[in-house]
Formats: C-alpha cells, sequence, structure tokens
C-alpha cells in the first residue's frame, strides 16, 4: 500500500503569527524604527481594552475573531510620533499628550493597515476570506472587558508583548474560533504587491527618461551651403 502524503495543518497559534508580523511590518515601516514581538505568547481567558491607549477591531468571513492593541502612553507617544516625524511634520504640529485626538487618529488609522495586512495574508495563505470592522480607537483610564464568547464557536484567546526601538511596551491580545486550516495540495500563493514599490519604481523610470542624453543634432553646415549655392552661380 502506498503512503499518502501527510496534509500541512495550520493552527490558532500559526494565524497569530501571521498576525504578529503583520503589527510589526507596518508598525516598523511607519515609525521608521523596529518593533519587534516576544518569542513567548499568554495563554488568557478574556479580552480587554487596558490604559492608556486601546483599539479593537472585528473580523469574521472563513473565521470570526477580535484584535485588541493596548498601548501605554510612551509606546503609543513613540509610535505616534515617530511616524509623523517620518512624514516629514514639523515638531511644532506633533502632539506631546497620548490624550491628544491626533494621537487616537494616527494609530487607529496604523490598526486599520495592519489588520489589512493580516487579511490579505490570510487570503492568500490559508486560501480563505475575512473582512474587517472599521478600528476604534480610544484613551482611557480603566479596564473595559470586552465579551467574544457568544460570537465565537469555542474562542481561543492569546496575548502578546511587542516592544519599540527604545523598549517601549504594548500589548496585542488575540481571539478567533478554534479552528484548524488543513492543507489538501499544493498551490502557489500570489505575489504580494507593494503599492509603494510600484509608485517608487515609476518615480525612477519617470526620473531616468528627465535626465537621459538628448540626441544629438547636427547643425547645418551654413558655410558648406554658401559654396554650394556659389558654385551653382547662385
Amino acid at each position: 500500500m502506498s503512503k499518502t502524503k501527510k496534509s500541512k495543518i495550520i493552527s490558532t497559534d500559526q494565524v497569530l503569527i501571521t498576525l504578529c508580523e503583520s503589527v510589526c511590518e507596518v508598525l516598523t515601516k511607519a515609525s521608521g524604527n523596529t518593533i519587534s514581538y516576544s518569542a513567548m505568547v499568554q495563554k488568557i481567558t478574556k479580552t480587554c481594552l487596558r490604559p492608556d491607549v486601546s483599539s479593537f477591531v472585528l473580523f469574521d468571513g472563513g473565521f470570526n475573531g477580535l484584535v485588541v492593541t493596548n498601548f501605554t502612553a510612551d509606546a503609543a507617544l513613540e509610535i505616534y510620533q515617530d511616524y509623523m516625524r517620518n512624514m516629514g511634520m514639523p515638531e511644532s504640529e506633533i502632539s506631546n499628550s497620548h490624550m491628544s485626538d491626533d494621537v487616537a487618529n494616527v494609530l487607529g488609522e496604523l490598526m486599520n493597515q495592519l489588520v489589512g495586512d493580516f487579511t490579505f495574508k490570510v487570503r492568500e495563505q490559508l486560501q480563505t476570506h475575512i473582512t474587517q470592522s472599521q478600528p476604534k480607537m480610544m484613551a482611557i483610564t480603566k479596564l473595559v472587558q470586552i465579551s467574544v464568547d457568544t460570537a465565537m464557536d469555542r474562542p481561543q484567546m492569546r496575548r502578546v508583548t511587542f516592544s519599540t526601538a527604545t523598549n517601549k511596551i504594548f500589548y496585542l491580545e488575540f481571539a478567533m474560533d478554534k479552528t484548524e486550516f488543513i492543507q489538501l495540495h499544493d498551490f502557489e500563493a500570489a505575489e504580494t504587491i507593494d503599492p509603494d514599490e510600484i509608485l517608487e519604481r515609476s518615480a525612477k523610470e519617470m526620473t531616468d527618461a528627465e535626465n537621459a542624453e538628448e540626441p544629438i543634432v547636427k547643425e547645418d553646415d551654413g558655410d558648406a551651403d554658401d559654396d554650394f549655392m556659389a558654385s551653382l552661380g547662385l
């Protein structure tokens, strides 16, 4: 009897790794400084919004889930300020308070980008589709528990610690259906297209074209023409 090829199984924790990679990639690119996550992950029994700046995003489709990010005031300000400087904003226009609406707006947009990156990777790597809600970002002073038990099938919950370039700490709490993805046969994931790379390549091509050497146009030899006309008696 021939041996059957063992199917590849992707678990909840492997999905979590994909999410953590999206968090690091998006925030590192946005801030211009390295964001990393701990090699250890906590199993938790509830998801909470925690002080000082928190957000949450719901997603559903191929599986249901919740992503919560909890920033300390220092971590929130560092990521926000690095992002603003990276965008070329003058210091006078950058807030120094984590309670500022500008901080919540920027971190909310970054949250939207990183979960969007995650949903794209899920579609490419797991061959399924999920949609996300609009992130809700807010400054809070007390712990707020979020219940998701009724929306999920045997929810699995995890907590991951992240560090900024100067070792400021923030946390990600993740809950999703208890499920496994079983790969039945090989497939090739579509190559990820980075819009920024396309824009940079296009700009470079335009610059190269503008700087290209102009074709040399030989000027008419006026004296030779005059001699030729003279020889004809004109």
